[in-house]
């Protein structure tokens, strides 16, 4: 009898896997107030970033090119703190699977939201996507909302200077 249950669970996992990344047939306008959800906000440089294709399924969906499994993860050169405890050099996981991310990122420098994998806020607007197990538990994640843009703008962009001033902070 589990048997006959869990064979409807294995096709939507396996039918979910073969979606490519861009999942949302409407993207969600972007809410510069989210930026508050955020544990750290830094401005900072990229640097070895890089693609992460997990899915054991991969064999099975060669035709696909993205799948909801990818994530990237890349490295922050912290240049200043402006949210939160940080320093140094932060490892960091774009996982949301919303939006094809690039396969290269520029160096910077980007204000960057993150949110702590140990928060016990849910993801927020969350009701409305899918949301995976988050792929490094221990890393700090790029912080989005599902079908949102990332938190990740060039520092001295519009999309940066509002992103500051829904912070609170003075844009420079």
């Amino acid at each position: 009898m589990l048997r006959y249950c869990l064979i409807p669970a294995v096709v939507f996992a396996i039918a979910l896997e073969s979606q490519p990344a861009h999942a949302c047939r409407v993207p969600a306008q972007l809410k510069f107030f989210d930026i508050n959800h955020a544990d750290v906000v830094v401005i900072g440089r990229i640097s070895n970033y890089r693609i992460i294709r997990p899915s054991q399924l991969r064999k099975f969906f060669e035709d696909v090119d993205r799948h909801l499994s990818d994530y990237a993860r890349f490295d922050v050169e912290v240049e200043e703190l402006l949210v939160g405890k940080s320093s140094g050099i932060l490892s960091v996981i774009w996982d949301n699977s919303n939006f094809v991310k690039p396969e290269a990122m520029a160096s910077g420098p980007f204000l960057i939201a993150l949110s702590d994998p140990n928060s016990s806020m849910p993801p927020f607007r969350g009701s409305s996507a899918v949301i995976s197990p988050r792929q490094g538990p221990s890393l700090l994640t790029v912080l989005q909302a599902p079908c949102s843009s990332a938190f990740i703008f060039e520092s001295t962009s519009d999309k940066a200077r509002a992103a500051l001033r829904a912070l609170g902070a003075q844009p420079k």
